[in-house]
């Protein structure tokens, strides 16, 4: 078993006893992925080759939902650039530093030539190292090490010179172990909260989805439009906007913000603004729902945090319906939306369109029932998105000390 030890705080920087300070060049060999042969494409057929680009990148992890694959021919000519079970992989051009630690889903996987793959490991456990290079003292290596003025790179001597600190092998074990085990239990409450979401928009789809505009509909149902059922408006912004960042204040909700999670919920807002700005936005509270009306047009949150909002956010005062419902039909209409918005840059949702949208609205009665069929499956979400949130907050406290040995983990016989 292992026990956790806090050891005596010293210089950040200092070695602590039994550990190794070392280039990344002596503990592996990166070896570069391979560009698609000239005029080949990707397909999204599953029954072909999966390529991990610098896209498909979540974070630290690959969102294996989004891979496109190399048919099976092309694949043959770029078949030694393929990941393994355990490798670890930097992206190296683009959005520099990204990590992954390659699982068994994704062995034998082409790698594009933007990332480097971490092979023939010596003395240095894999998921250690995948650990080490997303803790801050291996980010800050990758940046020391990254060259270019206009297109930054990594280069392949960049991270040979990667300076890695690690203690003997089963102190790594015992460490990534710890790691790996919050990991675990987040990717499952992921998972679990991908299933609820899926099963809810088939709930909505049987009751919501059989009747479409111009068809018999059932006694007490009828056609009408989206702003029949909810008031909608846009947020605002303090102007310039610049001037009212801050490092405090209100939360400010950002596009951005919102593509980071695949969660109904948001909980984590990066930017705030100064409390002078308040008169000249809108306050949203924990609850309220709002939808995107511009860059990711279409996209619904529901808030786990007070927020304000600007005018790229729909917001709805008043609603004849509850919240799960809206997220739901916003998430059924979201094609068809983005369809009808404007812009030759970014897609842009008026509110008009929002609000003449056609639907049919069944009687009230029909809303009660699924709500109490529907609202404890978004219980469950938030509770799950909850625990993810503490789970990953005491990951990213730990990681930094165990990274440093000011946590030390000392392996004992049974």
């Amino acid at each position: 078993m292992s026990s956790v030890n806090n050891t005596p705080k010293g210089d950040a920087l200092s070695l602590p006893k039994g550990w190794v300070e070392t280039t990344l060049g002596n503990l592996s060999a990166p070896k570069g992925g391979k560009r698609l042969p000239l005029g080949e494409s990707l397909v999204s057929s599953k029954t072909e080759h999966p390529y991990i680009r610098i896209t498909d990148f979540n974070g630290n992890t690959i969102n294996k939902q989004q891979l496109q694959f190399v048919p099976n021919e092309v694949f043959k000519s770029i078949s030694k650039y393929i990941v393994n079970t355990n490798d670890v992989v930097i992206s190296i051009v683009g959005t520099i530093g990204l990590i992954a630690k390659i699982d068994k889903e994704l062995n034998n996987a082409s790698l594009t030539e933007n990332c480097v793959k971490l092979v023939d490991l010596k003395n240095i456990d894999a998921s250690y190292l995948y650990y080490f290079l997303t803790s801050n003292l291996g980010q800050n290596e990758i940046n020391k090490n990254t060259v270019g003025a206009v297109q930054k790179k990594l280069p392949i001597y960049g991270v040979q010179n990667l300076i890695i600190r690690h203690p003997l092998l089963p102190e790594q074990k015992s460490i990534a172990a710890i790691l790996t085990a919050f990991d675990d239990k987040i990717e499952l409450l992921q998972a679990q909260n991908n299933t609820l979401e899926e099963t809810a928009q088939t709930i909505f789809k049987e009751w919501f989805g059989k009747y479409q505009i111009g068809d018999e509909l059932p006694e007490g149902w009828g056609e009408g439009a989206i702003g029949d059922i909810l008031e909608i408006k846009r947020g605002a912004s303090p102007r310039p906007i610049q001037d009212y960042l801050s490092d405090s204040g209100y939360r400010w909700l950002k596009i951005s913000d919102a593509t980071a999670t695949a969660c109904p919920y948001i909980f984590n807002i990066k930017e705030h603004i100064k409390p002078e700005g308040l008169k000249n936005t809108v306050l949203k509270k924990v609850g309220d729902i709002v939808l995107s009306n511009s860059a990711t047009p279409g996209m619904p949150k529901i808030l786990a945090v007070d927020t304000c909002v600007h005018d790229g956010w729909m917001h709805f005062p008043s609603s004849k319906v509850s919240n799960e419902y809206l997220y739901l039909l916003f998430i059924s209409i979201r094609p068809n939306l983005v369809q009808q918005g404007s812009g030759s840059v970014f897609t842009n949702l008026k509110t008009d369109i929002l609000r003449e949208y056609a639907i049919v609205i069944p009687p009230k009665n029909v809303f009660v029932d699924f709500d109490k069929l529907i609202k404890p499956v978004f219980n469950k979400i938030l509770i799950n998105a909850s625990q993810i949130q503490s789970l990953t907050q005491t990951r990213d406290e730990l990681l930094p000390k165990l990274m440093s040995g000011e946590i030390r983990v000392n392996e004992f016989d049974r």
